[in-house]
């Protein structure tokens, strides 16, 4: 990582171990649910029934894209799409208890990882990390042009 001030590096990597962890934890996803489908229902997960509308902004994709992973997930039994009770013309969509079992199964395959990849810092640095990475979530919420985390990212 030539040209990259030390630190810079270092999140560089941090980031590609970040991303793996994800990556694998899709794995805890059944046979034949791919990755974006399990973004989204971890997504949906989190946000709850919503206008379909609103999941597409929080993933960050067009609505075009939510409709063809919808699509799939209902027919394996994993989303549900309904209306709006104010506005008829709205197209909800929400989890449903064996999505929900996917994306639990998804989460808690990652946050295992996590605490396993925090288990093997030293416990003198533990806390020092978790501050580091504390700060550096604070620092995205409030830095203009930076990705955040919020529901819809990876």
């Amino acid at each position: 990582m030539q040209g990259l001030s030390d630190d810079v590096a270092a999140l560089e990597r941090l980031t590609r171990v970040l991303v793996a962890v994800a990556w694998d934890s899709a794995h805890a996803a059944p046979r034949g649910v791919t990755f974006p489908q399990v973004r989204l229902l971890v997504v949906l997960d989190s946000l709850g029934r919503v206008p379909c509308s609103r999941l597409a902004e929080a993933m960050g994709v067009n609505a075009s894209s939510v409709t063809r992973l919808a699509d799939k997930l209902e027919a394996h039994g994993y989303v549900v799409r309904g209306e709006d009770e104010h506005r008829r013309t709205v197209v909800t969509i929400e989890v449903t208890a064996a999505g929900r079992e996917v994306a639990a199964g998804v989460v808690g395959r990652r946050q295992r990882a996590l605490s396993e990849l925090l288990a093997e810092v030293p416990a003198a640095r533990t806390e020092a990390v978790s501050t580091a990475v504390r700060d550096l979530v604070l620092a995205a919420e409030s830095a203009p042009g930076v990705p955040t985390a919020g529901p819809g990212r990876l």
